[in-house]
């Protein structure tokens, strides 16, 4: 059987993923309301009751927002690192209790009701027919990471949420076949935008911040292979960046390394992408 890749949706907004196997069938992030995963999987003929897992990259709300609600309902198993399960929780039960009106006592209960399968950064362990490993990812959370999942039909590496690329992330998503990979901001766009204040300027310009397409472009150029067939420029911001300016910055880049085979993607905020199937 082939694997069905989908970016449900990718952006500041929110960001999940769906992968499918014969055997397995998963979730890269919950990063959305409950009601708007669960829409965007019938989108593509999919009901979350019918999930296998889900992996969690890191604890910030664009990740985990329909945790609680989708994981708990449908009893998936959640995988994260000790780090992240301590900082989700932390983020249900001090931020988000009154603010969507979550009863007090699901959020002190929060870690019992959900079926915590905890990892160590950097090691490796297998859901069904997929291998997933883990690695470091240097952005400002509690103990990110990022994924390349291992399936009979290919390899499926995410590298979103990261201030820039180290030598252990190359390594990693050098594998992939198809890869999902941070595009976040157009550098002068940031610089210029009167809705952003200084100090989050810095942040997500910081080595533990966000991709720019520049920074994207190289980080493609170094791992480049005739092992990368597919790559998905993902979680772009609304106000920092122009999808055809993430597009036009990595096709450039493609072009200019001879990376003709690759076919180049962008995942949006509001819609799913077209289903890939390897």
């Amino acid at each position: 059987m082939s694997v069905k890749f989908t970016i449900l949706g990718s952006g500041s907004s929110g960001n999940c993923a769906y992968v499918e196997t014969e055997n397995c069938r998963v979730l890269v992030d919950a990063g959305f309301s409950p009601r708007q995963i669960r829409a965007r999987l019938a989108s593509i003929g999919r009901a979350p009751e019918n999930l296998t897992a889900i992996l969690i990259t890191h604890e910030h709300s664009d990740h985990i927002a329909g945790l609680l609600g989708i994981a708990d309902k449908f009893q998936i198993p959640v995988y994260c690192n000790r780090d992240t399960q301590d900082a989700t929780i932390w983020t249900f039960k001090n931020k988000w209790s009154k603010k969507t009106n979550l009863a007090l006592e699901t959020a002190d209960t929060f870690k019992s009701k959900i079926n915590w399968q905890l990892f160590t950064t950097g090691a490796s362990f297998e859901i069904a027919d997929i291998l997933v490993e883990t690695f470091s990812i240097p952005h400002d959370a509690q103990d990110p990471v990022g994924f390349l999942l291992r399936t009979a039909s290919g390899n499926i590496g995410f590298a979103t949420d990261l201030g820039h690329t180290t030598k252990l992330v190359l390594d990693r998503i050098r594998a992939a076949n198809v890869l999902v990979l941070e595009s976040n901001h157009d550098v002068k766009m940031l610089q210029d935008c009167p809705r952003r204040a200084w100090p989050l300027k810095q942040r997500i310009l910081g080595r533990h911040g966000h991709l720019s397409n520049v920074a994207a472009a190289e980080a493609a150029a170094q791992i480049m292979s005739a092992e990368l067939k597919y790559l998905y420029l993902a979680h772009l911001s609304r106000e920092c960046n122009k999808p055809e300016l993430a597009q036009h910055v990595m096709a450039e880049q493609l072009h200019h390394i001879g990376a003709t085979h690759v076919r180049l993607h962008l995942a949006a905020q509001d819609v799913p992408c077209e289903t890939l199937e390897l």
